[in-house]
């Protein structure tokens, strides 16, 4: 397994470790409900520095991220940052993305999932058919989020850079606890506000910016927070996860994905995308609660009310804000509307849920 810049942190605070998407990672430290309730109310940081970055550079940088994205990147600033995938031939999502605006029209920065890195690299260098500049910094490059309410004014006490007036998918790029050339991003993947932090894994910079961060944050109470309640947290925003949530078989359109998926420019896979959404897809990604006491998990079947299979669960847990269970999965349409009651497979029994509006949180 391979490891980040903070894994001996992770070890000595007595982690519990496990592996995901080759690395060695901490799934939690003082418990799931303890870490989640800390990032909702105060904040937390989370090691993510599994996650890919590749680098796009030259004058035809933004016309190949237009050709193997779903957004619109011409609309990006430097300074900002966009939501946005990478469909497949089939109108499929080969990944999840961020786009980093570097320089205009230039520099831009792509951040995939970890376990997606080989895979996008391949997908988006098949239409690389005009000399653009690729880098995969994935290896050498550090990523801390820092989330919660208090995370920016923690984070803001360690730089001079304007981190309290980020607004949301914008960045900024500077010095940061004595480490210079760091990003700062007004992204993450929790609903709680905060940032993420992306640096260059050299000579003893990781280790000075965590122990800044938790000095910095010692005061405030903040945490670290592990994996775990990084997908509780996710959840309850109704946030998708590759591999779960969306994966190479779902639509943009039929995940609720339609927002960064953009008919103004030509992409991979946009003719069959456009079919779909003339046509109406048969599926849709729905966020449920349980009525009746139980867990959806992933796999789970979806029922009607007469027993017919209508969907499965993508993702599910006990959301520990709200103290009852919650889950995405999806559904046939006719079964997608808020209220609409179904029911969850949990071994021999079926457990009634409702659909309900995205995000829990």
């Amino acid at each position: 397994m391979k490891a980040t810049p903070f894994t001996e942190k992770h070890i000595a605070l007595g982690a519990k470790m496990a592996p995901f998407a080759g690395y060695n990672m901490p799934i939690s430290y003082t418990g799931i409900n303890d870490e989640h309730a800390a990032v909702r109310k105060n904040a937390g940081v989370f090691d993510v520095s599994h996650m890919g970055e590749f680098i796009l550079k030259g004058e035809n940088a933004l016309d190949l991220i237009q050709r193997v994205t779903s957004n619109d990147a011409s609309k990006l600033k430097a300074g900002q940052a966009q939501y946005s995938c990478l469909p497949n031939d089939n109108g499929g999502i080969i990944d999840d993305l961020l786009v980093y605006c570097i320089e205009e029209n230039k520099t831009y920065m792509l951040v995939v999932n970890a376990s997606n890195i080989e895979k996008d690299w391949n997908a988006i260098s098949r239409f690389n058919d005009k000399d653009v500049e690729m880098h995969n910094i994935s290896e050498k490059t550090a990523l801390l989020a820092v989330q919660g309410p208090a995370a920016t004014r923690i984070i803001q006490s360690l730089t001079d850079l304007d981190v309290l007036n980020l607004k949301y998918y914008t960045f900024v790029k500077g010095r940061f606890a004595g480490v210079d050339n760091v990003l700062i991003s007004a992204t993450g993947y929790t609903g709680a506000g905060g940032v993420e932090i992306y640096f260059e894994d050299k000579d003893d910079d990781a280790s000075k910016i965590w122990d800044a961060i938790f000095e910095a944050g010692a005061e405030a109470g903040i945490k670290p927070v592990g994996l775990g309640a990084r997908d509780t947290l996710r959840l309850e925003m109704g946030y998708c996860l590759y591999g779960n949530d969306i994966d190479d078989n779902t639509s943009p359109l039929e995940a609720g994905l339609g927002w960064i998926t953009r008919f103004t420019k030509e992409f991979n896979g946009r003719a069959i995308i456009e079919q779909q959404k003339a046509a109406g897809v048969e599926r849709k990604l729905v966020g449920f609660e349980m009525i009746d006491k139980g867990i959806p998990r992933q796999g789970y079947e979806i029922k009607d009310h007469m027993g017919a299979t209508i969907g499965h669960v993508t993702s599910g847990t006990q959301s520990p804000s709200f103290g009852k269970a919650i889950g995405l999965g999806y559904v046939s349409t006719a079964f997608a509307s808020i209220d609409t009651p179904v029911f969850i497979k949990v071994r021999d029994k079926l457990l009634q849920a409702k659909v309900v509006k995205l995000p829990f949180a």
